[in-house]
């Protein structure tokens, strides 16, 4: 498809085609691509909103790094603002301050859980810490566990200290999955509190927690 179809495409009044024209962007350069992907950034279609999002995290520049910045502050669909959290992402460590101030912000598990799986590829341990800690708090377990799971990927970082202090209060935690999730964030950690930890959830009353916290000791 060359470029004067994709644009037919992105002048179409049905969004099905827009959508068509968005995604053959992808086999162009940034400096074609990205002015077409602004220039739909508001699209009323919240679906068609997200692919442009997601053009603009593959397609990265200056301009296309301001464009999610834009696009962030006014959206308010959920759905749209994890795919943008993606794409920012996708931009490196400079995207770091603003998908914590996201985390923060935004409550809603879909975004909170974008946020905490691009995190760990952008090497801001203290930033991971204090959004794996406000997970910790989530009520919804999807978002609790996988800040458990996160503050794991600490461990070999100048912020295992504290990360291993988050993870050892969660051994009485009533939900037998994030004591399943903590088996697992605590085996990386080198240190004798990490160890007797485990120890202590090979006597777990959940045979899926035992077997968890087994797992390193069974012959291979």
């Amino acid at each position: 498809m060359n470029i004067s179809e994709v644009k037919t495409l992105l002048a179409s009044d049905d969004p099905q085609r827009r959508l068509r024209g968005l995604t053959a962007l992808r086999d162009f350069e940034s400096e074609t691509a990205v002015p077409l992907l602004i220039a739909h950034r508001q699209e009323s279609v919240f679906w068609v909103r997200s692919f442009v999002a997601m053009g603009l995290g593959r397609k990265r520049n200056e301009a296309s790094y301001a464009a999610l910045l834009e696009m962030l502050a006014a959206e308010t669909d959920n759905n749209v603002q994890a795919e943008i959290a993606n794409s920012l992402g996708l931009h490196g460590s400079r995207a770091v301050e603003r998908l914590a101030a996201l985390f923060h912000e935004n409550d809603n598990w879909l975004v909170r859980r974008s946020v905490l799986a691009i995190m760990p590829e952008l090497e801001s341990p203290r930033q991971l810490l204090k959004i794996a800690v406000a997970a910790l708090k989530d009520p919804d377990q999807t978002i609790s566990q996988a800040g458990i799971s996160t503050l794991g990927l600490l461990a070999d970082t100048c912020e295992a200290g504290q990360a291993l202090e988050a993870l050892l209060p969660l051994l009485s935690d009533q939900n037998w999955r994030s004591r399943l999730a903590l088996a697992h964030a605590l085996k990386p950690f080198e240190s004798d509190r990490a160890r007797d930890a485990l120890a202590k959830l090979r006597q777990d009353s959940h045979h899926k927690v035992i077997a968890a916290a087994l797992e390193d000791l069974l012959p291979t």
